[in-house]
């Protein structure tokens, strides 16, 4: 199967969910400093999943510009993944009026280490539909940023249930920006 409608199906999805994320953001109260820091914690997990959003869009374009075909396990493994990163809206909200209770926190850091998990198990199954493609096969080769991710945001989760769960929000911080900087990072490991 070729790419080109299968990717035009991630982004519109990606799209929806970032116009439900900031569809949740509840409006200031009044116009004043004070109403805006009323609702900090709404803004702060929402532009952490707004990056998230980004970060995934962002990893998926640069994947499939160069996949040349996708099979059925490519196509229900990435359903099922976009299912479970459709629950982020939710996740952003119901973490942000819950912010320092560590049930939400912890919904909100399995969405990205699930993310990650299914995200290793397309990769795997890309290879396996396009494996004459030389340069998917190099790109999909080490998966450091995902394995990364799974390892921050799992700290993130002990360190939230033990002492303060925002860190585990936090942690989804910082493995988005590790992903940003592993490509760098990348060329000087084994």
């Amino acid at each position: 199967m070729e790419t080109e409608r299968f990717e035009a199906l991630i982004d519109a999805i990606l799209a929806i969910i970032i116009t439900i994320i900031v569809l949740e953001i509840p409006l200031a109260s009044n116009g004043s400093w004070q109403a805006l820091l009323d609702i900090k914690y709404e803004f702060v997990i929402y532009a952490i999943s707004f990056m998230i959003c980004f970060n995934f869009w962002n990893f998926n374009n640069n994947i499939f510009s160069i996949v040349n075909k996708v099979d059925p396990k490519v196509i229900w493994t990435m359903g099922l993944t976009l299912f479970v990163f459709s629950l982020l809206p939710y996740l952003t909200t119901f973490a942000a009026e819950n912010f320092y209770l560590f049930f939400p926190q912890f919904l909100y850091g399995m969405c990205f280490i699930i993310t990650a998990i299914l995200s290793l198990v397309i990769s795997k199954f890309l290879k396996d539909a396009d494996s004459g493609n030389i340069a998917l096969q190099v790109a999909l080769d080490k998966h450091y940023a995902m394995y990364g991710t799974i390892m921050i945001v799992s700290i993130g989760i002990v360190i939230g249930y033990f002492i303060y769960p925002p860190v585990i929000m936090a942690c989804c911080l910082i493995s988005i920006l590790s992903v940003w900087c592993m490509p760098k990072i990348q060329y000087y490991l084994p």
